[in-house]
């Protein structure tokens, strides 16, 4: 019996997250997208604390822009907010999304804007 599409990312994404956890030191930087909207999050799995997040919808810039712009947009701002939080290092969780489109535009963006992953 086949999976849906949804099914097959979700089963992705646990197998992914066996091995990516974030700690104090590197955090996670999750990825979530819909459709219509992109959202990020940089996340201490040990304290169970979300240290920083943006999304298309909050971001004014990104809110404008569609695909791949918007992406691009919630990377510099994620990476704005981490620097403002004292944070460089971070691991990446495509969260059982395929490295292409959207969220390479957003992992690329993070990087040109200082976090190392």
């Amino acid at each position: 019996m086949a999976f849906s599409k949804t099914q097959s990312r979700i089963r992705i994404k646990h197998r992914v997250r066996r091995t990516v956890n974030g700690t104090t030191d590197r955090p996670r930087l999750s990825v979530y997208r819909s459709n219509k909207d992109i959202y990020v999050q940089i996340i201490n799995d040990e304290e169970g604390r979300t240290l920083a997040s943006a999304s298309s919808l909050k971001d004014p810039k990104a809110h404008g822009a569609a695909g791949m712009d918007q992406a691009r947009e919630v990377g510099r701002a994620i990476a704005e907010k981490a620097k403002a939080a004292g944070i460089e290092k971070v691991v990446f969780d495509r969260n059982g999304y395929l490295y292409h489109g959207r969220v390479k535009a957003l992992a690329e963006a993070a990087r040109e804007a200082g976090l190392n992953f």
